[in-house]
């Protein structure tokens, strides 16, 4: 991240200083709307819904990832995985053992987790692997795939609908995207999945909240979901939690909210009753 926006001294300094708030925020706001390098630990402000970030952000601004830059990120990310990745990893090949083999997953980008995974997985035959994501990376998705997928098992969807009765309702550090809960997406679904594999999940102990993400391309609004609420609307829809775990190189700092900061992240495993 760019030195000259880190958050941490905004922070502190608000701390420390209260009445220089206004200056500060005056002057973060500036840079954070003019970073252009890409980050993925920078937030700015908090707002009830998903409408009122999205209004924040300045109309010069890129918006979302449905854009041709955003669309060419990650490529790195179809050829390694990271730490927090295994937990995935793990309760992937388990759910594959009890039959799974239509995997729906929300936010992958190109693919890049049925990329990734496939070096430590063994994928059952008939796997079904559909990404739900926007239009420009879903085009930039099938373009990846025509080179990259011989099997031809990947396919790209634009609406999460279409995980009505999959097996495994996949989505890795992109659910605080999206403009709805996951809970209320399940609810309007015909079948509910069986399976859900969550991770990277931006849980605040007690608040749920929208922040703005610049993440060097576009600014995104960005969902912060209390325990209580993330947890509880799934269990009401008849899911039991079978593992959680903490992804502590994961981060949110909000200038100026450090009531609302998180300093890690967490991933979840889920199973229909």
């Amino acid at each position: 991240m760019n030195a000259h926006v880190d958050a941490r001294p905004y922070q502190e300094a608000t701390a420390r200083m209260p009445l220089l708030r206004t200056i500060l925020e005056a002057r973060y706001k500036r840079r954070f709307f003019a970073h252009r390098e890409l980050a993925y630990h920078l937030y700015r402000g908090a707002y009830r819904t998903y409408d009122e970030a999205q209004a924040s952000i300045p109309a010069a601004s890129t918006s979302g990832y449905d854009n041709a830059e955003s669309a060419d990120l990650y490529r790195e990310r179809t050829r390694r995985i990271f730490i927090n990745d295994y937990p995935m990893i793990h309760w992937l090949g388990r759910f594959f053992a009890e039959g799974a083999k239509d995997v729906f997953d929300v936010g992958g980008h190109i693919g890049i987790a049925y990329y990734a995974y496939q070096k430590y997985l063994a994928y059952p035959a008939g796997l079904r692997w559909s990404v739900m994501d926007v239009p420009a990376v879903n085009a930039a998705g099938e373009r990846w795939a025509k080179e990259h997928d011989p099997s031809g098992r990947l396919r790209f969807a634009d609406d999460i609908s279409g995980a009505s009765g999959a097996d495994v309702l996949f989505a890795a550090g992109s659910l605080q995207y999206l403009s709805y809960s996951l809970a209320d997406a399940i609810a309007a679904m015909p079948t509910r999945p069986r399976f859900l594999l969550l991770n990277s999940v931006p849980v605040h102990m007690r608040e749920s909240y929208y922040t703005v993400q610049n993440i060097g391309t576009a600014c995104c609004p960005y969902h912060v979901t209390a325990e209580r609420e993330f947890l509880g609307g799934l269990s009401s829809l008849g899911y039991e939690l079978q593992d959680r775990w903490e992804n502590p190189q994961r981060y949110c700092i909000v200038p100026f909210h450090p009531e609302l900061s998180l300093d890690r992240y967490f991933g979840f495993a889920f199973r229909l009753r």
